[in-house]
């Protein structure tokens, strides 16, 4: 029997966002018992309605709909887009009215992450923002409590609200020591949480 996994769904375009996603991974995975589970979503096209991309040959494979359905909890990650998350995860969202009215997703832990380029790019509006379709969906939210002590020293990402990364100049998509671990301390957290929830 397959152990119950962690869903870790993001959107990234400068690889912020992916590193957190990856950090989220390595927390998951100090749980016995627990899975990670990273997947994408592909980008929105311009000219069409949707990209019809094949698979990438490496990194995360693009999410389905089972993949969704099937996870014990969920942490989702955007880059920050005017102070909410980007098309693609919202268009990915969009289509997930099949599961709502399932109830798939009701009851279950969630997590939210994003990336942004300012320190004042709307990182606290694009987590709440996320939030609220995972509401819709019954999810149960999990923010980042305050005993973390990277939560009171992080001078760049990190809210009670969810893992950030805030780019910095010299390389975009390098977390700090303080967003990489709230990132495993986020993904530690839903994980514990998931399989207190999985195994009643």
């Amino acid at each position: 029997m397959n152990n119950p996994y962690i869903l870790i769904l993001y959107y990234s375009r400068s690889s912020g966002t992916q590193n957190l996603a990856l950090h989220i991974a390595r927390g998951v995975d100090k749980i016995n018992g627990m899975d990670a589970r990273i997947r994408t979503v592909p980008p929105v096209s311009t000219v069409v309605e949707r990209t019809a991309a094949a698979v990438p040959d490496e990194g995360a494979i693009f999410c389905s709909k089972e993949d969704l359905r099937n996870c014990a909890g969920l942490a989702l990650g955007s880059a920050t887009r005017f102070g909410n998350m980007a098309a693609p995860m919202k268009y990915f969202l969009d289509t997930t009215a099949d599961l709502w009215a399932e109830n798939s997703l009701v009851g279950k832990p969630a997590s939210v992450f994003c990336s942004s380029a300012s320190i004042h790019g709307g990182q606290e509006s694009t987590l709440l923002t996320m939030m609220v379709p995972l509401l819709h969906h019954g999810m149960l939210i999990q923010g980042l409590p305050y005993q973390l002590p990277a939560l009171h020293k992080t001078r760049s990402g990190g809210t009670p609200y969810g893992v950030t990364h805030l780019q910095n100049s010299d390389d975009p998509a390098k977390l700090s020591d303080d967003e990489a671990s709230l990132a495993v301390s986020a993904g530690e957290q839903l994980a514990q949480v998931a399989q207190r929830l999985f195994s009643h």
